[in-house]
């Protein structure tokens, strides 16, 4: 009877002990989503004879990362990528299979000092307002010698997405700034 009681007591102190606990951990708070915002690109370069234009899409995560994928026409493979993030520029030519990534500190001499990722991302978000400028020259993003250029951004779109940083195989070659510079001003 007494090893019973005893059996009984140690129960009850034991639920009791059980329903008294809980955890100390605050409630899980859902992730606020990353501000996204995509659109349709149209992209046109100034060449030798004429001007090309391409087109493509845009992908923005708002203080992390802006990617344009420039697509061939007809076939809509894409030719060619640029990835800027607030550190880091990343070109890849899809057709060569080459890339240049770069930081900004590299970039110091060839690009406007107001040229940064806040910059670019205010520009995209304000192009996305309604009545909002949608077609920059290149005079306007701060390159004098491609003013006949022009990038057009329509179709805005803020659904959700994820957008991983672009990763290459061992097939792509890393090469210069100066080589792709010069690649694009032979054309």
């Amino acid at each position: 009877m007494c090893k019973n009681k005893l059996l009984l007591i140690f129960g009850l102190v034991a639920c009791c002990l059980l329903v008294g606990c809980k955890s100390t951990k605050l409630p899980i708070e859902k992730e606020k989503p990353a501000d996204c915002l995509s659109a349709k690109v149209e992209l046109v370069v100034p060449t030798k004879d004429a001007l090309f234009t391409v087109n493509g899409t845009m992908k923005l995560i708002s203080g992390e990362r802006v990617q344009l994928s420039f697509l061939m026409p007809i076939l809509r493979s894409e030719v060619a990528r640029v990835e800027v993030t607030p550190d880091e520029l990343l070109l890849v030519d899809r057709m060569g299979h080459r890339y240049v990534r770069t930081n900004r500190d590299e970039l110091k001499g060839m690009l406007p000092k107001d040229a940064t990722f806040d910059k670019l991302e205010k520009l995209i978000k304000e192009a996305a307002q309604p009545g909002g400028r949608r077609t920059l020259s290149g005079s306007e993003l701060g390159i004098p010698s491609l003013s006949k250029g022009k990038i057009t951004l329509s179709d805005f779109s803020t659904t959700p997405f994820t957008l991983t940083p672009t990763q290459l195989s061992d097939r792509y070659t890393q090469v210069s700034l100066q080589e792709i510079l010069q690649l694009l001003l032979s054309l």
